[in-house]
């Protein structure tokens, strides 16, 4: 694009204006949200709560639950600082759960499941935590950022240039 028409509008103090616009746009809370996410709440899980034999909860131990006849981890993760683990059965019979601080201390439970806790059985889930942004809201959203950015960079060079030429 031609520097004069850059000149001419960066001249008229409108630039101030939409930068100060952009800014807001970018900023506002509504395009905050996580990005490609949701969260439901549900019932029906099994909470286990590990602790040591003095009443002290197992914090942050890893922990490994195997699903009925099966070999591989149904799930893999850590207890929470109170020593308690969630997951939801998605099949019937004992589930093997091994929770390790790997100081030499360890857990071992077998968790018998029925049919009616398994998850999902007669449950309503509450509906979405977050909403989803949209693929129109991301594009329109990359697109604004880049322009936004791409302006302000070069309302800047041209102030900058304008300084120079002044003096």
């Amino acid at each position: 694009m031609d520097p004069k028409l850059w000149n001419m509008v960066l001249s008229k103090g409108e630039p101030e204006k939409y930068c100060f616009l952009i800014t807001i746009l970018l900023f506002w809370p509504s395009i905050m949200y996580a990005h490609g996410v949701m969260g439901e709440t549900g019932k029906g899980g099994i909470v286990l709560q590990a602790r040591y034999d003095t009443g002290e909860p197992m914090s942050y131990c890893k922990v490994r639950i195997t699903a009925p006849n099966s070999k591989l981890a149904f799930q893999v993760g850590n207890t929470d600082r109170n020593g308690r683990f969630c997951f939801f059965p998605d099949t019937q019979g004992e589930w093997n759960v091994v929770v390790s601080d790997e100081m030499g201390h360890r857990l071992e439970m077998v968790i018998p499941v029925k049919e009616e806790m398994k998850s999902g059985a007669g449950q309503r889930l509450e509906g979405p935590v977050e909403r989803l942004i949209s693929r129109y809201e991301r594009a329109i959203t990359g697109l604004s950022l880049i322009f936004g950015v791409t302006g302000i960079i070069l309302w800047w060079r041209t102030k900058r240039s304008k300084i120079y030429l002044n003096e």
